[in-house]
């Protein structure tokens, strides 16, 4: 059995085809990317505080996104509740966060 057919076989055991380091890399360099653009504007010091940590905040957010994805491995076929598992806990974890501060604060 040569190497292509044995990739065929197992494409067809497993249901899905295996990806490849490539989008990997892509993935790593993109992940590279936001945190250097991180980086530069918090060391940038001359950039307005508030620009500052919206930025961040949404750097942040799509880098655990592009984490959640790709290394997890929850853009796959079969993933669905673990994602809507997920999905329950930020809710639960943001309005905690919401009530606590409210309670504080009022």
């Amino acid at each position: 059995m040569t190497t292509v057919e044995q990739h065929q076989d197992d494409t067809v055991k497993h249901g899905h085809r295996h990806e490849g380091p490539q989008k990997h890399v892509i993935v790593f360099i993109f992940s590279i990317i936001l945190t250097a653009i991180a980086f530069a504007s918090v060391m940038a010091g001359g950039v307005n505080v508030a620009f500052t940590v919206i930025l961040l905040v949404v750097m942040a957010v799509l880098q655990a996104l592009v984490q959640l994805g790709y290394w997890m491995h929850l853009k796959d076929k079969g993933h669905l509740m673990p994602i809507i598992f997920m999905c329950g806990g930020a809710f639960v974890a943001f309005t905690a966060i919401v009530t606590a501060l409210y309670w504080v604060w009022w």
